[in-house]
């Protein structure tokens, strides 16, 4: 008998960006998936049904895994850093 098991290990997964509401980052998680990079947006459904507390549980954060930080933030530079009114904070 088979058995599979997918374990995602928290402790490789670091904090570079905080969001208050999920429309913030939608570009973004396009351009991160594109990119295979390996991401979580944690708090993300707790404040996706009680978005007046997002301050208060710390935001919406971008974790990304160790060895894929250089590429996750040159995508958020380059998303900054265009001609656009697009920002992220």
């Amino acid at each position: 008998m088979l058995k599979f098991s997918i374990l995602v290990r928290m402790e490789q997964y670091r904090t570079i960006a905080i969001f208050t509401y999920p429309s913030e980052y939608t570009v973004l998680r396009h351009l991160l998936q594109q990119s295979g990079i390996r991401f979580v947006f944690q708090n993300e459904t707790t404040i996706g049904i009680l978005p007046f507390h997002s301050n208060a549980i710390g935001g919406i954060q971008l974790k990304v895994h160790e060895d894929d930080i250089p590429n996750a933030k040159e995508i958020i530079n380059d998303l900054n850093n265009r001609p656009s009114h697009l920002r992220i904070v």
